[in-house]
């Protein structure tokens, strides 16, 4: 894998996003994303997913969005379906930010079952409308589910834009971790989540969602076809 490493220890699936940059969400990285949730599937391991020292993740990749409407509707299309998969996931799936978390990387700190960030001068939020984008349905029906209702409107359609403290007030996370705790976070969140049965978990897990994800799902169809996608 190019984009990212996957390591496996003590029942806990460490995914880390490392593209050297700004860990931008392209075909090849959502490509590399899913097989590494397959093998995690595999170990039958609680999942963490986190970034590189300063950044999880700036988002899509844009210069691949700019290679044409079709393009943009796809790669916007692969980022909903993986975190829907998350989602659904039958193990615990944890993000453990470690720097700016942007657009489509600040929905699946959503996505996950827990989200915790390093302390720092990090920036968290949806900046599409700052950058000319009209949000996605799948984004919006997933920021109307899990950010506190008090900042909906000013994270989806403002664009408001966060420190730590501030993301974690919003929804985006549960959790800032001081930056001398950092180490021990991940082995923590995976021992904490470890004391919960694997079965009772899924169930629970799939049947409180199972509502959201028919309209998850229609999101995902509605945001393929143009026509509604434009529609007002």
């Amino acid at each position: 894998m190019e984009k990212l490493t996957y390591t496996f220890k003590d029942g806990v699936a460490v995914i880390a996003l490392n593209d050297g940059k700004a860990n931008a969400l392209g075909s090849q990285t959502w490509a590399e994303l899913n097989e590494a949730l397959d093998m995690a599937g595999k170990d039958d391991a609680i999942v963490v997913i986190t970034g590189r020292d300063g950044v999880m993740s700036g988002g899509f990749d844009l210069k691949e969005m700019g290679e044409g409407p079709q393009n943009a509707l796809e790669l916007t299309s692969k980022g909903s379906k993986f975190a829907r998969r998350i989602m659904a996931h039958p193990r615990p799936v944890i993000m453990a930010a470690t720097g700016h978390t942007i657009a489509m990387g600040a929905f699946l700190a959503l996505a996950c079952d827990y989200s915790m960030i390093k302390a720092g001068s990090f920036k968290i939020g949806l900046n599409e409308t700052l950058i000319g984008m009209t949000m996605h349905n799948f984004g919006i029906e997933l920021a109307r589910e899990t950010l506190n209702k008090s900042h909906f409107n000013r994270c989806v359609i403002n664009g408001e834009i966060f420190d730590p403290k501030g993301a974690m007030h919003a929804g985006f996370f549960d959790r800032v971790v001081p930056e001398e705790q950092w180490p021990m976070a991940i082995p923590m969140v995976g021992q904490m989540f470890g004391q919960a049965n694997p079965k009772a978990f899924r169930e629970t897990k799939f049947r409180s969602r199972k509502a959201l994800f028919a309209i998850l799902d229609q999101a995902i169809e509605d945001d393929l076809d143009p026509a509604k996608v434009h529609a007002i």
